[in-house]
């Protein structure tokens, strides 16, 4: 078993650490994607803690077993039920039907599971506590995702060779939207699956506000200096001072770009007259 170990004080942040435990057959995998950027500075100052646990030191026979072949026969091999459920139960984590899922989550990272989302990461940063189980092999005994998760997530409509990638997006994703992480807030309020406009605050002293809440959809482009590189300019709309103009432009182009890659977000998204007469227009030009 083996935890990061910080000794940094508390910086800036007063409320109670978070704290992940990623149970895996691999533990030296997250050597290298917790230790830079926005995660890496969370987990020195705290407001997030990994515990990171590997699943052999729970099996009980002298080759450390942690996989068998699956009941009806067919390829690969399957991750036992009993080394899991020893190592969750170890860190006081109860079964599913007698656990606080306000306070704590159990998930199971598999290509069978749910797909991961923002909202899902939104939720899971409402939590004190939560397990991380990565999917091996050709599975992992069901009855551990019947009695002991609460979730099962995919990360995409792929195939991995083992659950310890999803785990690491896991924890970037839902570390960001943590209070004090990022260093500005609204950095994950105004960006692709963000909130919508009617849950983000107006900016102080009644100005104008250029930047427009995705409500879920994909975010709008960006551009930052020299403004023109290779014979592509920035939009002169960008450059030209008009709040309003801007936040129009933003809107369009980021219902544009949606339309585009992710269609199927604009399904269950809070459209306007003026939002939908603009795709409309898209899908006739197009």
């Amino acid at each position: 078993m083996a935890a990061f170990q910080l000794p940094l004080p508390v910086l800036f942040y007063d409320g109670r650490a978070m704290r992940f435990e990623i149970v895996t057959i691999f533990p030296e995998f997250f050597d290298g994607p917790f230790r830079h950027g926005v995660l890496s500075r969370a987990l020195e100052t705290r407001i997030v803690e990994i515990g990171l646990h590997d699943l052999r030191a729970f099996t009980h026979d002298r080759h450390k077993t942690v996989d068998d072949r699956p009941f009806g026969g067919g390829e690969g091999m399957v991750l036992k039920a009993q080394p899991i459920f020893d190592a969750v139960e170890g860190l006081g984590i109860a079964e599913k039907n007698h656990r606080d899922l306000k306070r704590e989550s159990v998930v199971l990272l598999s290509a069978q599971g749910e797909r991961f989302t923002q909202k899902a990461a939104q939720e899971l940063a409402s939590l004190e506590h939560v397990v991380l189980i990565c999917g091996r092999y050709e599975g992992v005994d069901e009855r551990v995702n019947n009695l002991l998760c609460d979730r099962e997530h995919s990360i995409g409509d792929y195939v991995l060779s083992g659950g310890e990638l999803g785990a690491a997006v896991i924890v970037d994703a839902v570390t960001r939207l943590l209070p004090g992480v990022l260093g500005n807030a609204d950095s994950a309020r105004f960006e692709s699956f963000g909130q919508a406009d009617a849950s983000l605050p107006s900016l102080d002293e009644g100005l104008p506000r250029s930047m427009h809440g995705s409500g879920g959809l994909l975010d709008y482009p960006h551009y930052t200096r020299p403004a023109e590189f290779r014979g592509v300019a920035v939009p002169d709309v960008l450059a030209g001072g008009d709040h309003a103009a801007i936040r129009r432009w933003r809107r369009e182009r980021q219902l544009e770009k949606t339309l585009r890659n992710r269609p199927d977000l604009l399904r269950d998204a809070e459209l306007t007259k003026e939002d939908r007469e603009f795709l409309e227009s898209l899908k006739t030009q197009g």
